[in-house]
């Protein structure tokens, strides 16, 4: 099965471009960031899946720089909103202000209308203003005042939070959680990196990442290579493979709370963003496996038992793939 990841020359969709597009961003970010080769690469998928990313790890670990760095790749515009308890829905999507000149209101963008927006501490803003985003992320457009605006093309919204800290946050109700494609977990660097992050920091000699970083991937050549993912084939054996895994969620011992369909179809367009970066244009049962982690571990919950008992939502996805046969 690993040799069909090289064989590209039957292709019905020419995804040589895509693919050295894709090596290219990782070797650039790859001049600042260290150790966080699966964090980028599941950017990256995220980006051509058209979905919303959730990173989740302990302060300083390039959470929010590799985001930054992430969006200066890409040639499109970036906000970046710092949520806070006090923060409120017209400070991210906009307000309606009086123009003294004409008496007329006038709506003022807020930071949400970009392209890639970077919320720093998702859950430190109170529900009311985490609602805010709930229209945004799933259709691409906000309601102001009873009028729709909708974003341009692309959008993608990258949010961190901290999973230590419980102090004066609230916790990303499930129906927001839904909403991401990815919930990224990230780990403190080995020993091994984080001698290569000191040496990468002391030879920048002061200069900031981003000016190391160059422009790799323009909106009309984004909005072409997902038009080519769209195309990837797909065999019934894998919809039914993705089908079984997804509804085993919902009836395990181990679990309160099952993935719904909408994991199910992120899934598949992770499955197929993944074959497309490795220059192939069908899905390997391989490309399901690696989708299932980053997409099924905010959507499922463990029961209050196996909670207290110190076991993962990652361990129990890893016993329902093993339980599922893998198609041939």
């Amino acid at each position: 099965m690993e040799e069909s990841q090289d064989i590209n020359f039957s292709n019905r969709i020419p995804l040589e471009d895509l693919k050295l597009t894709v090596e290219e961003i990782k070797q650039e970010l790859g001049k600042v960031i260290v150790g966080q080769t699966n964090l980028v690469e599941l950017l990256i998928v995220a980006l051509l899946a058209d979905g919303h990313v959730l990173i989740e790890g302990v302060p300083g670990i390039a959470k929010t720089i590799t985001a930054k760095l992430f969006a200066k790749v890409l040639k499109t515009d970036f906000s970046r909103i710092q949520f806070t308890p006090d923060l409120m829905p017209s400070d991210v999507l906009g307000i309606s202000v009086l123009n003294m000149k004409n008496s007329k209101f006038e709506f003022k963008k807020g930071p949400i209308f970009s392209n890639i927006v970077l919320i720093d501490e998702i859950n430190r803003a109170p529900a009311k203003t985490q609602a805010a985003l709930f229209e945004t992320m799933e259709e691409r457009q906000a309601t102001i005042d009873g009028t729709t605006y909708k974003f341009a093309a692309p959008f993608m919204v990258l949010a961190t939070q901290n999973p230590i800290e419980q102090e004066g946050t609230y916790a990303l109700p499930e129906a927001q959680l839904d909403r991401f494609i990815f919930k990224i977990k990230v780990d403190y660097p080995n020993v091994v990196d984080e001698i290569r992050i000191i040496e990468t920091h002391h030879n920048r000699q002061g200069k900031q990442p981003h000016t190391l970083i160059n422009t790799i991937l323009d909106a009309n050549k984004l909005a072409e290579y997902k038009e080519k993912i769209q195309g990837i084939l797909v065999e019934s054996k894998i919809i039914k493979y993705i089908a079984e895994v997804v509804s085993k969620t919902r009836n395990h011992p181990h679990l309160y709370l099952g993935a719904s369909p909408r994991a199910s179809i992120a899934i598949l367009n992770t499955a197929k963003a993944y074959a497309a970066i490795n220059g192939r244009d069908f899905v390997i049962p391989e490309d399901v496996k690696k989708a299932m982690v980053p997409v099924l571990n905010h959507r499922i919950l463990l029961t209050p038992e196996r909670e207290m008992e110190g076991m993962t939502t990652e361990q129990v996805i890893e016993m329902i793939v093993q339980s599922v046969e893998i198609p041939r």
